[in-house]
């Protein structure tokens, strides 16, 4: 693999020139995304093979004003609570100091849990809800009630039947109980049982793993690839394993936790570029390379770029052609995560790469997880066999971790030979075309209603933008209300002023039940 610390002889006046180009040309906007209503087209030469459209509406000012005022108005409310506790006008139900640490510094007493007890908990009741079926198109619910504003829960002992399900990411509809697909699974379970109690590295290695590995490698068009147990450990346990102190990590401000925790754990110096935007990554790299490591200036171990396929919360689609030209034109790596992007996006479900008729060897190192359009849990790290056999070794998930039950490898095995059609059939072509068709539709429809919806236009994460605080709670109640179940974010998970709902488009979906949800 290439020098990372080497420029290559490319003409940097010439590409900033034509980055200038493209941001008066309106392909590139402030931040890197497109402000106001107007869309995207992306044709930049040979970069792109299909238009590139996302969407990131700007809401009116005065939303942004009454989201503000909102979140004052519950401050300041919570200030007051906070002292009625105090002084035992009100009962206190969180955790707290005991008499005998008062002299220690206080565990409890910071912003973020002022913001948990006085504002998470007026609408806390909108997470966490347990559901009591298999999470397809729709689920049955237990119903729970509150006597003491969310503070603890009862069940009623009621189920809410036939929930239409717009949280789970469920995208090609494998998360099923139908006794004919589930056939091989049942067999493996019955001949291996559900548990290894080993890692990989001593007796936690079966079969089923070696088949899994070869498909996926198969699947993926690359050398070989390695599967792990659990989908965030899969980035927070190998990213370690790959760069460490001396290397640098530029990473996208939107990335996932786990590619934060990973970078975090690696000891590598870390640098964020503004989403998706790459004259800001550009520049990172630029200045990388000139002046190196901080007060050394030598030349970086590695340059890594971590980015993700398709981003979970703003619905938007890496712009990969870009970022490889870059990594390609620097000498650095790229770290790719398609965790909600492979099964979801391409004309076949190969992710990310095959969405932009790209090749695999273009990205060093590609990560998925078979938790979302797979059916499943786990994760794995594909691309060259070097590299695969480097972690074998190295991965602090494959030396410490337990392996990938068996059943959930088989189901693994079941759902990507169905995409590969060596099922026989063409059942996993027909659910990726039809999951593209509910994706668009469903987008249309939110856009022609007048809904300010984040991201491209082929992502089945749909985020819809509620903005202010008290809408969270309401929106999901009233969803809810209608048999409709929904994913509702605010701050901290998003800036606070983009409080929203978050959609996932299943295949499993029919029209009647995306229209029922539009209409709702």
């Amino acid at each position: 693999m290439a020098n990372p610390s080497a420029v290559c002889n490319g003409h940097l006046h010439h590409h900033h020139q034509k980055q200038n180009n493209l941001l008066k040309s309106g392909i590139y906007k402030k931040n890197g995304i497109t402000k106001g209503t107007k869309k995207n087209g992306v044709s930049n030469g040979t970069l792109y093979k299909k238009t590139f459209i996302e969407h990131f509406e700007q809401a009116p000012m005065y939303v942004a004003v009454f989201t503000f005022m909102g979140f004052a108005v519950g401050t300041i409310f919570g200030y007051l609570r906070d002292f009625m506790r105090a002084w035992g006008l009100e009962k206190r139900n969180i955790a707290a100091e005991r008499e005998q640490q008062k002299d220690f510094v206080p565990l409890y007493q910071d912003f973020e849990n002022f913001y948990t007890r006085n504002l998470y908990m007026r609408i806390r009741d909108n997470w966490n809800r347990p559901i009591c079926s298999v999470p397809g198109p729709q689920f049955d619910l237990m119903e729970r009630v509150t006597d003491d504003y969310n503070w603890t829960f009862r069940f009623t002992g009621r189920t809410i039947k036939n929930v239409i399900n717009m949280g789970s990411y469920n995208y090609l509809g494998f998360a099923e109980t139908d006794v004919n697909a589930l056939k091989t699974v049942t067999i493996e379970l019955e001949k291996y049982g559900t548990g290894i109690c080993s890692t990989r590295q001593e007796m936690g290695t079966l079969d089923k793993h070696v088949e899994l590995e070869k498909l996926v490698a198969t699947f993926l068009g690359v050398e070989d690839a390695m599967v792990f147990g659990m989908g965030f450990a899969t980035n927070s346990m190998n990213i370690p394993a790959l760069v460490g102190k001396g290397c640098l990590i530029l990473s996208d401000e939107l990335n996932h936790t786990s590619l934060v925790l990973g970078a975090r754990l690696s000891g590598a110096t870390i640098r964020i570029f503004k989403h998706n935007n790459m004259q800001s990554l550009e520049k990172l790299l630029r200045d990388a390379i000139i002046y190196g490591q901080p007060r050394t200036r030598r030349a970086w171990r590695k340059i890594i770029i971590l980015v993700e396929g398709i981003y979970s919360m703003e619905g938007s689609i890496v712009r990969l052609p870009e970022i490889v030209s870059l990594k390609k034109k620097y000498k650095a790596y790229l770290y790719l995560d398609e965790a909600h992007s492979i099964g979801a996006v391409g004309a076949t479900g190969r992710g990310v790469v095959e969405y932009f008729g790209m090749s695999p060897d273009d990205v060093d190192v590609l990560m998925g997880t078979f938790t979302k359009s797979f059916g499943a849990a786990g994760g794995y790290i594909a691309g060259r066999k070097d590299l695969v056999d480097f972690l074998r070794t190295h991965s602090h998930s494959a030396v410490y971790a337990t392996s990938m039950c068996p059943p959930v490898a088989e189901q693994i095995i079941r759902a990507m030979k169905c995409l590969m059609g060596l099922d026989g059939s063409t059942q996993g072509l027909q659910r990726v075309r039809q999951l593209e068709k509910n994706t668009r539709y469903f987008r249309r429809k939110l856009h022609e209603m007048g809904f300010i919806i984040y991201g491209n236009d082929d992502s089945p994460v749909v985020p819809l933008l509620l903005y202010m605080p008290g809408k969270i709670g309401a929106f999901a109640r009233r969803m809810l209300e209608k048999n409709i179940g929904v994913v509702v974010v605010g701050f901290p998970a998003t800036p606070i002023t983009e409080s929203r709902a978050r959609f996932c488009v299943s295949a499993a979906h029919t029209r009647e039940m995306l229209d029922t949800v539009s209409t709702a």
